[in-house]
């Protein structure tokens, strides 16, 4: 298979299965305990359809949205991820150089590969700092600052991480950041050659945001489970978060709202957006998906705050499913780590590429020719709640 075989997100994550040796992949593919959101998260657009006009004349069409202030050609956001030169030796610099080649926002995570002042320094379209709340309070600032000096466009605070999620398939491979060989996964590496000659060749890995501080950031073997347990600080509040909306002094944004009552509150403390996530399925195993949760949220905060939600995102249809419901933009992580995995900057280029022409033709096939003209008119439920 390869990279040119590639025609959906599917497909993407089919190459990066064969090019990842399996703990690797795992990591990218597995959720929390049953994975039963993870899945779900999907699946939720399929109990909406959409309803096209016709005739509606769409030879010219103008996909581009404002997100948090910033012009973006498509109404979809690169969500954050960590460690992504585990994945593909380019990383964050892949992902970042294919969203300024299609104008999108881009996020890095607090745990990403490259630094913030690189990332800053290189990438000219907006860029999300993903801020993790640690219990190194020193940190917490360094990270702002840091931020602020290099120019970042918002900050996203995370605020479902209070513990680690239950991630089964990470203790069944032993997965962890760097990976470490064990009995078990160290065939799965041999038998990967290209992988390994540039993890163990190429730039050393570290966690450029965070070595300053503490040790896990200067290569020190941990898993992620372990790190969220031992360096993120579950006494994280509303006051906690608004002490770091306050510090930063930018656009600001609560991701893993997934209730209104927690949507109401981020509108009461000033935030600009929130990103209804569950963490990709990668946190509480049985919670809804965010498409689920959508509609009651924009009918609770809609027109007072940004509404980008997040996850699950497979499909250009899934984006238009989310702006007719009433979204700012969509977001979504896997969907562009199992192209950057299969193939680095290419494979991002490819897949983001393939989304675009999927949210275009859509939006021809739909009758529109703007996204503000996507609205809940053109969608049908499969099954109204009573």
């Amino acid at each position: 298979m390869r990279l040119t075989d590639c025609h959906n997100i599917a497909d993407f994550r089919l190459l990066a299965r064969r090019r990842l040796p399996w703990p690797v992949f795992d990591y990218i593919d597995g959720a929390a305990d049953d994975e039963i959101t993870k899945r779900r998260n999907t699946a939720a657009y399929d109990d909406v359809d959409l309803v096209p006009d016709v005739l509606a004349g769409v030879e010219t069409i103008d996909m581009s949205t404002t997100i948090m202030g910033k012009q973006s050609a498509l109404p979809l956001l690169l969500s954050p991820t960590a460690l992504q030169r585990i994945f593909h030796w380019q990383g964050e610099r892949a992902v970042g150089r294919a969203a300024e080649k299609f104008g999108l926002w881009f996020g890095i995570s607090s745990l990403s590969t490259v630094s913030i002042e690189e990332i800053g320094a290189t990438i000219s379209t907006p860029k999300l700092f993903q801020f993790y709340y640690h219990k190194d309070k020193g940190l917490n600032r360094s990270m702002v600052e840091r931020c602020q000096a290099a120019k970042f466009d918002a900050i996203a605070l995370t605020v479902d991480t209070i513990v680690a999620g239950k991630r089964e398939r990470c203790l069944r491979s032993g997965f962890s950041s760097p990976p470490r060989l064990s009995p078990r996964s160290a065939i799965s590496y041999a038998i990967k050659p290209q992988w390994a000659l540039n993890w163990f060749l190429r730039e050393k890995f570290s966690l450029p945001n965070l070595d300053t501080h503490v040790s896990e950031g200067t290569g020190q073997a941990i898993s992620i489970a372990d790190y969220f347990n031992k360096m993120l600080d579950p006494s994280m509040d509303w006051k906690a978060a608004q002490d770091i909306r306050d510090r930063w002094g930018g656009k600001f944004c609560l991701k893993g709202v997934m209730s209104v009552a927690d949507a109401r509150r981020a509108v009461e403390m000033g935030a600009d957006a929130i990103m209804i996530s569950n963490h990709g399925g990668r946190q509480l195993d049985g919670s809804r998906a965010p498409f689920d949760q959508l509609e009651e949220i924009v009918d609770a905060v809609g027109g007072r705050i940004e509404i980008i939600n997040d996850g699950g995102v497979r499909r250009g249809t899934h984006v238009l499913k989310a702006m007719c419901t009433g979204a700012t933009a969509a977001s979504g992580g896997r969907l562009y780590l199992y192209a950057l995995a299969a193939a680095g900057q290419a494979g991002v280029e490819r897949a983001l590429s393939i989304l675009r022409d999927e949210i275009e033709r859509g939006m021809k096939l739909m009758g529109v020719t703007s996204v503000d003209q996507l609205d809940r008119s053109r969608l049908r439920r499969r099954s109204w709640p009573e």
